[in-house]
């Protein structure tokens, strides 16, 4: 685009006219690089006109040309057009609202006989039917055009006469596809035409007639040609797609034939050459293979090496499963043995609660004698107080100083029973909370019980994924080399020795810690002893408040009972505990005896692998054979050849010495 603008620059200049500015800076635009060249609403002057003219013939750089509103003269659209004539790339050309005359019609048609490239043309708001001359040129250009494909004539004042043109131009066009006719002066008569030359018009698919005064059944039977037309359009679309896909197919089947008797005619030459090269091949074919049996053979000695190497490894991890169910039996037995220990601690301490009940009774059974006794004693006392009634009225005042001594008496040991009391009190709740940390320790130790399984259950898992891994790696290790196995076998044993150690520690750990917790628990015992000892004696000195000592002692004994079914709670959950940690060894013993199965399983494989093996290297070694049997059958064929060859060689050899003698001997007679 930038060349354009210069060369319209020089001509302009060399015309002695300056160039116009608008047109400059259209042609600066950033639109050209698209490929259209817009001029519309620009008055172009003569000068401007002539340079284009001069300069569109050829290729330009542009698709499309816009000249719509540009005021232009009769001599410059002919200068234009005429330069279009000759152009190869103008695809669009917009000439609306330029008021063309005749010399304007007459250029126009001249431009659609000559020009090959222009597919769409509008001459919108022209007025080319006021101008009869020039129209019928137009119409005589469009029927000799047969590239045009679009056409744009609204508000051209194309009355019947030149709708009559129109339709003769359409009868010999077989290129335009759209026609817009509107707001035109056509009528009837012009209507009636343009619907009789449809019948001989197939390419034509679009007729706008609207602002024509045509009747209505006229354009209806224009729209029924015209749909017409696109069926024909769309038929013959398909039919000459069908027509170029056959000749393609046609030309491809030509094609592959010349290829394949190409192909054939090489293929002969490659056989004879093929020939000629396994006749020489033939011995380092044979060398060849014979170093190919060899490899197999050591292949093969390497392979049955991995074997029993796999083999060797498999027994190993057979052992190690052997080992490691040995070792769950002994945590079963350990845990057993634990449950049991715990069971009989419990049965002792109710037996020594039950001792202790029955010395408190029996303790109690012998305050109620004392108290009867003493019962007794006061009512001795009474009989002589009646004897002594008269000693007493003497003594009136001893008694009184006495009753206030024994007033004072009972107010202290009143004071004496009440601390009593509150010792007793606080030695009850400190057996409660000492009883409420046992238990808090039962509780800690058995969920310490609990995580140690769980940890055991996860590293028995660990190890279960770690075997499978191993079972893995071996399998791997069949299809590499003895060095990687090798390695790969010291590691598995270096882990699972650092495995069983960490479990030898684990397992001293746990027995320590049972132990710690089965002495804290003797040593709570004997304090709890202690306790009800220094109860008994306080019970043996407070005599004096039975009937309070007793239904303190109902209530310690409703206390007791509860503590007994706590206990006894607490001892049924360890066991639904335990059971449960025995389910879940029983689950990991299942799956253990799962592994053995795959294990077994991969045996199997293994040695069906083997067995094909074999297979294969008998195939291998029939196929060599077959080889061989090949390889002798040629070289009998070769000396069978040899030997006509030499049979040949030596009748010619015969022939031409009996030729020879025959010729020496016609000479010798003709010398004669």
């Amino acid at each position: 685009m930038e060349q354009f603008r210069r060369e319209y620059a020089r001509l302009c200049a060399a015309a002695g006219a300056a160039p116009q500015e608008a047109v400059l800076r259209r042609l600066r635009e950033p639109g050209g690089a698209r490929g259209r060249l817009d001029l519309a609403a620009q008055s172009l002057s003569l000068q401007t006109c002539s340079a284009l003219g001069r300069l569109l013939p050829g290729a330009a750089p542009f698709v499309a040309l816009a000249l719509g509103d540009c005021d232009l003269s009769e001599e410059g659209v002919r200068l234009l057009l005429h330069g279009l004539c000759s152009n190869t790339t103008v695809k669009s050309l917009d000439l609306k609202g330029n008021n063309l005359r005749t010399v304007g019609a007459e250029a126009l048609g001249k431009l659609l006989r000559q020009n090959k490239s222009i597919r769409s043309l509008t001459l919108e708001w022209n007025s080319l039917g006021m101008w009869e001359e020039g129209f019928s040129f137009f119409c005589q250009g469009l029927g000799a055009n047969n590239f045009l494909q679009r056409l744009d004539l609204r508000n051209n004042q194309i009355n019947h006469q030149g709708a009559d043109e129109l339709a003769m131009a359409l009868t010999q066009n077989s290129s335009l596809q759209e026609l817009d006719l509107r707001w035109n002066n056509i009528g009837l008569l012009g209507g009636r035409a343009l619907l009789n030359c449809l019948h001989s018009n197939k390419t034509l698919k679009r007729l706008e007639l609207a602002g024509n005064n045509i009747p209505g059944d006229i354009l209806k039977a224009v729209e029924q040609a015209l749909d017409h037309n696109q069926d024909r359009e769309t038929i013959l679309s398909e039919a000459q797609n069908q027509v170029y896909i056959l000749s393609k197919e046609v030309l491809s089947l030509k094609d592959e034939k010349n290829k394949q008797f190409m192909d054939f005619v090489d293929t002969v030459d490659k056989q004879k050459e093929e020939k000629a090269r396994s006749e020489r091949m033939s011995a380092a074919r044979v060398s060849q293979l014979q170093e190919a049996l060899d490899e197999q053979h050591s292949i093969m000695n390497s392979l049955k090496a991995k074997l029993q190497m796999t083999e060797a490894a498999l027994a190993l991890s057979e052992q190690k499963v052997h080992n490691l169910g040995e070792l769950l039996n002994a945590v079963k037995q350990e845990q057993t043995s634990v449950a049991e220990c715990h069971f009989r601690e419990l049965q002792q301490q109710k037996q020594e609660s039950a001792h202790r009940e029955g010395r408190l009774l029996h303790d109690l059974s012998a305050v109620s004698e004392k108290n009867l006794l003493l019962r007794n004693q006061v009512d001795e006392l009474e009989r002589k107080c009646k004897v002594q009634q008269d000693q007493l009225f003497q003594v009136k005042e001893d008694l009184t100083n006495t009753t206030a001594e024994l007033k004072l008496r009972a107010v202290q040991a009143e004071e004496h029973l009440e601390m009593e009391k509150r010792r007793f009190k606080q030695s009850l709740e400190d057996m409660e909370s000492l009883r409420v940390k046992e238990v808090d320790r039962m509780t800690q130790h058995i969920q310490a019980s609990e995580r140690a399984m769980h940890d055991r259950i996860q590293r028995l898992e660990a190890i279960k994924v770690s075997l499978e891994e191993e079972l893995s790696q071996v399998k791997a290790a069949a299809l590499m080399e003895r060095g990687q196995a090798e390695e790969e076998l010291i590691k598995v044993r270096s882990q699972a020795r650092l495995e069983e150690q960490q479990r030898l520690e684990h397992l001293k750990e746990k027995l320590r810690l049972m132990t710690e917790s089965r002495d804290e628990a003797q040593n709570c015992c004997l304090k709890q002893e202690e306790m009800f000892a220094e109860a008994q004696a306080k019970a043996k000195q407070l005599t004096l408040h039975a009937d309070g000592l007793k239904r303190r002692l109902e209530e310690l004994q409703q206390d007791l009972d509860s503590k007994e079914e706590e206990k006894v709670t607490e001892v049924n959950k360890v066991k639904v505990e335990l059971q449960e940690q025995i389910g879940h060894l029983e689950a990991e013993r299942a799956a253990q005896d799962g592994l053995r199965e795959k294990i077994a399983a991969l045996e199997r494989q293994l040695k069906a692998l083997s067995s094909n093996h074999r297979e294969a290297l008998l195939d291998k070694e029939g196929e060599i054979s077959l080889l061989l049997e090949k390889l002798r059958m040629k070289e009998a064929e070769i000396s069978r050849v040899r030997e006509e060859e030499a049979q040949r060689a030596s009748f010619l050899q015969n022939a031409i010495m009996a030729y020879v003698q025959g010729s020496a001997l016609g000479t010798h007679s003709s010398r004669k």
